[in-house]
């Protein structure tokens, strides 16, 4: 694991993280990038997809070890191919909007995939099947080395985790006291504290809003952001949430942020977030 944590730190990689982002960010903001980060889903679609590249190339080099199981080595890996395409774009997707550490493990781990799509596609074309077989080989010694980097950025690096996930286990239950209302500005952002939790306020229509203030993409903080409406956008990767509920409405985050029931008592906002404790 030591290579591995040095790839975080390897500063030449930057060299090809920039245009490999600039690349990444020709899909816009909407509908498509929301998709490919898997915000319909409420978690990132890509370890989904890779299942169909990696399940099949995997079946196809163990099958086609025997001779009679070429053909079917030969079908698994054109499926790996083609499944490879949707994973490859949500994973771009995702690793565009990633801090520097996981931008750097992600350009090896998009070597290796490369490499691994490089040797299934030689497989298909080579003429004999010992060939092929070492083709499928390789290959998968490729995509196993993919696989541990893809690990590493997902869980030590926690790339694609919900940064906001401990929030409810860090607010004890019941109602908090949080500010004087008179602190709250109409339409403005206000950062304050629950407990040791930051939180965000927002009062709109003379109604009271409080969300966790750490952005559950990347920690980023709310507070910071800018308000347009009852939407809040993160100034990190401009994740962008509804005040009123917490909902995700853009990517690239898509898990929702913790919202708190608010009620004003004696002059004073007070807090409780359902399910805390």
């Amino acid at each position: 694991m030591k290579i591995v944590s040095r790839l975080e730190q390897s500063h030449g990689l930057d060299r090809l993280v920039r245009p490999g982002q600039k690349l990444a960010r020709l899909i816009p903001p909407g509908k498509v990038r929301d998709a490919l980060h898997g915000v319909w889903l409420g978690h990132p679609v890509h370890p989904l997809l890779v299942q169909v590249p990696v399940g099949a190339w995997l079946s196809a080099s163990v099958i086609g070890l025997r001779s009679e199981g070429e053909p079917a080595a030969r079908t698994l890996s054109v499926i790996g191919l083609a499944g490879a395409t949707p994973a490859a774009l949500s994973g771009l997707a995702d690793w565009s909007e990633q801090h520097e550490q996981q931008m750097r493990v992600g350009v090896v781990h998009w070597a290796a995939n490369l490499l691994a799509i490089g040797c299934y596609a030689s497989s298909l074309v080579a003429a004999r099947p010992a060939v092929s077989r070492t083709w499928r080989l390789a290959g998968l010694a490729a995509l196993s080395v993919s696989g541990l980097l893809g690990g590493h950025m997902s869980f030590r690096l926690a790339g694609g985790a919900n940064h906001a996930e401990a929030v409810p286990h860090l607010i004890e239950p019941g109602w908090h006291w949080l500010m004087p209302e008179g602190e709250l500005r109409e339409d403005a952002l206000v950062r304050a504290m629950v407990g040791e939790v930051p939180v965000v306020a927002i009062r709109r229509d003379g109604q009271v809003h409080v969300l966790a203030d750490r952005c559950s993409h990347m920690s980023g903080s709310l507070a910071e952001g800018e308000l347009s409406g009852a939407e809040v956008t993160c100034p990190w990767h401009g994740s962008v949430f509804c005040v009123r509920d917490g909902s995700v409405v853009g990517g690239p985050a898509t898990a929702p942020q913790p919202s708190f029931e608010t009620r004003v008592i004696g002059g004073a906002v007070e807090v409780r977030l359902p399910g805390a404790g």
